[in-house]
């Protein structure tokens, strides 16, 4: 099975084709944003002001990259635990995110917000970092940038490898695995 070529911001006609255990290759522009990131976020939310990014169909990639070595655009961007994002991210999907990308599970509120809002979880190959920056074309600190590599960049990708774990349809990669494995 080859690879989907989707390109970023996501559109609802790009999700609705996007299936659990798809492998795409994303092209487009991406943000970052891990633990420290969100925090502020939805504080900031609370407080009743506006995000430092517009989400709008955008996906958020929850990586702290390495500084870039000399001649690179980036360091080493492997994609960290999901999970610790759980618990603020159906408030963003309902602001209108439609993708993530990360390793491993995602609660079951998350995966009911993915549902109800038509987004997409996406998992990048954890312990690949080096690699996964190679589809890097560009970076840039948008906020935060005190957090350091949790500051919220704005990435320009081409070709990033990851593979669908949570479809709009409410389809799970990883349940399907242990499903399968039961049968053996």
């Amino acid at each position: 099975m080859s690879a989907k070529q989707i390109t970023t911001p996501l559109t609802e006609e790009t999700i609705s084709t996007l299936r659990a255990g798809d492998r795409v290759l994303i092209s487009g522009t991406v943000y970052t944003a891990r633990d420290a990131a969100h925090k502020r976020m939805i504080e900031l939310l609370e407080r009743g002001e506006k995000l430092p990014i517009d989400i709008q169909g955008q996906t958020i990639y929850y990586v702290g990259p390495t500084p870039a070595k000399p001649g690179q655009v980036i360091g080493s961007a492997g994609p960290t635990t999901s999970g610790r994002m759980d618990k603020y991210a159906p408030t963003l999907l309902d602001l209108g995110l439609k993708g993530m990308i990360g390793k491993g599970y995602r609660n079951q509120e998350v995966k009911d917000s993915i549902v109800k809002n038509k987004a997409v979880y996406f998992a990048a190959v954890g312990g690949s970092g080096a690699l996964l920056a190679r589809a890097i074309k560009s970076q840039e600190i948008v906020a935060y940038e005190d957090l350091g590599p949790e500051a919220i960049r704005r990435l320009t990708i081409e070709n990033f490898p990851a593979v669908v774990i949570n479809d709009m349809y409410g389809n799970d990669l990883y349940m399907e695995g242990k499903e399968k494995y039961r049968e053996i």
